[in-house]
């Protein structure tokens, strides 16, 4: 009987040892009361509670927390009446703080968020509450970090959520917005269009400037290409000029070199007597000895007769002309 309540009472102090075991997980904190009044904070890991004694008053998460408000109605300095929601981010840095600082920690922080919120947008125009986010941002974290610290609680950062203004704020806005777009638009058109004239002006520009470096180089090709023309027309006519010279000068070499007859000194002699004749020199000179005419005309068929290369109708033509011309001996 005794043996069997010592396995009893060895039973339940078994158990009683085991369930005042406890373990405290990473990032809690557990807040622990001996009959009643605080005792200690355990920290991460293996902890033993004295029976009946000790009791877990608080089991503190010591991660960041964030808290969505609704959004709560606040008056600018214009007056102009609109709802903003904020959404706080926080986390606990001391448990025993948390746990006996504040009844209700999280309605406590809304109505301070809500009471801080007003002040700060009361000192704060329509248009300063619309773009100074980052400031009432700021301005709140330092209100709400510096009034949450006794309860052990850091607030790390506040955002404006949304910003309501009212309905007829919110159209004349719409509007402002639209012609802002419109006008913007309007300057944009206008650069486009400026740009766009610059650009064909100075495109007909370099056209201007090509078209006329062209013609200029066209110019000076004509030029060129008459001057090496004249040049190479006088270069033929002299090298003609030359030839012609040669050839002449050939021939009276070769005249001074032969001997020719009597007939055909007389041929020529009166070759010229017939040019002499032709009406248009200025002076025509007529020999004495005409009537040695006909003699010399025969002497000069006999020989004609016997060297082929000499044209017997052209003398003919010549002696006739000769003799019927009825010119005076001397015509001035």
């Amino acid at each position: 009987m005794k043996l069997i309540t010592l396995l009893i009472l060895a039973l339940l102090a078994i158990i009683i040892i085991v369930r005042n075991i406890r373990v405290v997980p990473q990032a809690s904190a557990y807040v622990i009361e001996r009959l009643g009044a605080f005792q200690e904070v355990w920290s991460v890991g293996l902890h033993m509670k004295i029976p009946f004694v000790d009791k877990v008053a608080n089991k503190v998460s010591l991660k960041e927390r964030v808290v969505d408000f609704p959004p709560q109605p606040v008056i600018t300095k214009d007056n102009v009446t609109m709802k903003i929601d904020t959404v706080i981010y926080y986390q606990i840095t001391d448990p025993k703080s948390y746990t006996y600082g504040v009844e209700n920690p999280i309605s406590a922080i809304e109505n301070l968020t809500a009471t801080t919120l007003r002040n700060i947008i009361g000192d704060l125009e329509l248009d300063e509450t619309l773009t100074s986010r980052d400031t009432i941002n700021t301005k709140m974290r330092s209100i709400l970090d510096e009034a949450t610290d006794p309860w052990g609680i850091k607030v790390n950062r506040v955002e404006l959520k949304n910003i309501i203004p009212p309905a007829e704020i919110q159209d004349a806005m719409e509007r402002q917005m639209k012609a802002e777009r419109e006008r913007r638009e309007s300057i944009l058109r206008a650069e486009g269009e400026k740009k766009s004239a610059i650009l064909v002006s100075e495109g007909r520009k370099e056209s201007a400037i090509l078209e006329a470096e062209a013609e200029k180089e066209a110019a000076i090709l004509r030029a060129e290409a008459k001057k090496e023309a004249a040049i190479r027309e006088a270069e033929g006519e002299a090298e003609a000029i030359v030839k012609v010279q040669q050839a002449t000068a050939e021939g009276l070499k070769m005249l001074n070199d032969a001997s020719p007859s009597q007939a055909v000194i007389s041929i020529k002699g009166l070759e010229a007597f017939a040019k002499a004749a032709d009406g248009k020199a200025t002076k025509i000179i007529i020999p004495s000895e005409i009537q040695s005419l006909a003699g010399l005309a025969t002497s000069l068929v006999e020989v004609a007769k016997k060297d082929e290369n000499i044209d017997i109708d052209r003398i003919k033509d010549n002696i006739d002309k000769l003799t019927n011309d009825k010119m005076p001996k001397k015509k001035i």
